[in-house]
């Protein structure tokens, strides 16, 4: 990566960068996307072959290893490496997915070397990933501040979308992070990320929103929140990675993992209300 500093970017949005440092980042949570989807295929596509399985079991092992450890994260952060509760999250999710497999298939596995990491992460995130102050899952272990990344935890899974704890997350999520039913990542003056100025809201994780209050139970406000965004998207229905504080598109566009979160929001809403 490398700036081009007589560039002003566009509405002065600099530095303008050509590369990513992204790429010599370790973002763990990674692991999780991916297990997870190759379990989805294996269960619903078709069953993944001996080489894959032997690929997913290297990877499982790989997190026994190593999930207990900072890294940049999701959001690609350039404040440095942290414990970051999502990446702890998304890393139960790789264990938890890939035992499913072997346990459906039969397949071999080392499944109590998974079983005791898979358990490890979930006591340590319920434990240190839980402030009782702030009533709510929060962004790094033993730490105060929210993360919009944490709508994730009940559709990956990992809580059931009607536990009290659960429950008052999204309550806390609400008022710290949601403005007029959209919702910013995280508040980067209590979590420095390393980048300088304000953003505007991310549309996936408004769409995580949508779908956290449907899978609550809140179909009025999933349902408010969700045709609220819809009146965001430009003329073809396409969405970019944020929307600023005037309703402009910002960020990449059209980012297809906003899509992709809209198209799961629509889908369990619909289904919620029949």
């Amino acid at each position: 990566e490398y700036e081009l500093a007589h560039l002003e970017g566009y509405l002065g949005s600099g530095p303008v960068r050509v590369g990513n440092a992204a790429t010599g980042q370790l973002q763990l949570d990674i692991y999780g996307a991916l297990i997870d989807s190759i379990y989805l295929y294996d269960k619903w596509g078709q069953p993944i072959s001996s080489a894959r399985w032997d690929e997913v079991g290297a990877m499982a092992d790989w997190l026994c290893e190593h999930w207990d450890q900072p890294d940049e994260g999701i959001w690609e952060t350039r404040g440095g490496r942290r414990d970051f509760v999502y990446s702890r999250l998304m890393c139960w999710v790789a264990l938890e997915r890939a035992m499913r497999m072997a346990n459906r298939r039969g397949l071999p596995a080392d499944l109590p070397r998974w079983r005791e990491s898979r358990d490890a992460i979930y006591r340590q995130i319920m434990q240190r990933g839980w402030s009782a102050q702030r009533g709510a899952f929060v962004q790094a272990l033993d730490d105060e501040v929210l993360d919009a990344s944490l709508l994730m935890m009940p559709m990956a899974k990992f809580v059931s979308p009607t536990d009290p704890k659960w429950l008052s997350t999204l309550d806390a999520l609400t008022a710290d992070l949601v403005s007029d039913s959209l919702v910013y990542r995280y508040d980067p003056t209590a979590s420095p990320d390393g980048l300088h100025g304000p953003e505007g809201t991310f549309s996936i994780c408004s769409f995580w929103y949508v779908e956290a209050l449907a899978r609550a139970g809140r179909l009025e406000e999933a349902r408010l929140a969700f045709e609220k965004m819809l009146t965001y998207a430009n003329h073809l229905g396409l969405f970019a990675e944020e929307i600023g504080p005037t309703g402009e598109q910002l960020g990449n566009f059209p980012q297809a993992f906003t899509h992709l979160s809209l198209i799961s929001a629509a889908f369990n809403l619909d289904r919620a209300l029949g």
